[in-house]
């Protein structure tokens, strides 16, 4: 269950913080990355755990009640830029880096990732879990494209790449409330909204 009293923030400091929405400052900071924290996000399963995806190539597991990490994963060799949970497991996660890939890690486990996607040319800028299949999952990068999976499927992962925006792909999102629903967001200053698989924006 995701907080909704509660919300975190990410710096170039650093650093993670907690806030209140009825409090002007921050409650707790978090401390223990060694270079820029990008991205962070709660759990959708435990709520007052929450994962953190930081430039010094690590992915943090957290919780309110403990002041340092409950699990450090080193996840890619190159810059973490996002990270996020699967909405079906609450023990699986998936990173995004520098290094143009995708990892399907279980923190069960997390000397090795389940699998490894290869497909974007440049930085991968984010991943995003559907909330309607536990396998499928969603990427944009820096090679301007934004890109479907199924971590599960025996054979070719990559189910569908769209290539609709001119400058870096920045954001991604699925519909909570209608399946296949997607929007995307670049540099390009476009925000594209389309029904996935088979829909164009």
């Amino acid at each position: 269950m995701q907080r909704r009293d509660l919300f975190l923030s990410s710096s170039w400091d650093d650093t993670i913080k907690l806030y209140s929405m009825q409090n002007p400052g921050p409650m707790q900071t978090f401390m223990g990355h060694s270079y820029c924290v990008y991205h962070v996000a709660w759990s959708p399963h435990h709520g007052d755990v929450f994962l953190s995806a930081s430039g010094d190539t690590t992915v943090r597991l957290w919780d309110l009640r403990q002041p340092t990490p409950t699990l450090v994963v080193a996840a890619h060799a190159f810059e973490v830029l996002s990270a996020d949970w699967c909405k079906y497991n609450d023990c699986i996660m998936a990173t995004g880096s520098i290094d143009k890939t995708i990892k399907i890690w279980d923190v069960r486990q997390p000397q090795q990732p389940l699998t490894t996607l290869h497909g974007h040319s440049y930085a991968v800028r984010r991943v995003q879990f559907s909330p309607h299949a536990e396998s499928l999952l969603a990427s944009c990068a820096y090679d301007m494209s934004v890109k479907l999976w199924d971590y599960r499927a025996p054979e070719d992962a990559l189910l569908r790449s769209w290539d609709h925006h001119t400058e870096f792909a920045i954001g991604l999102d699925f519909s909570l409330l209608r399946e296949g629903l997607m929007a995307s967001a670049g540099w390009d200053e476009w925000t594209c909204v389309w029904q996935a698989p088979h829909g164009m924006p």
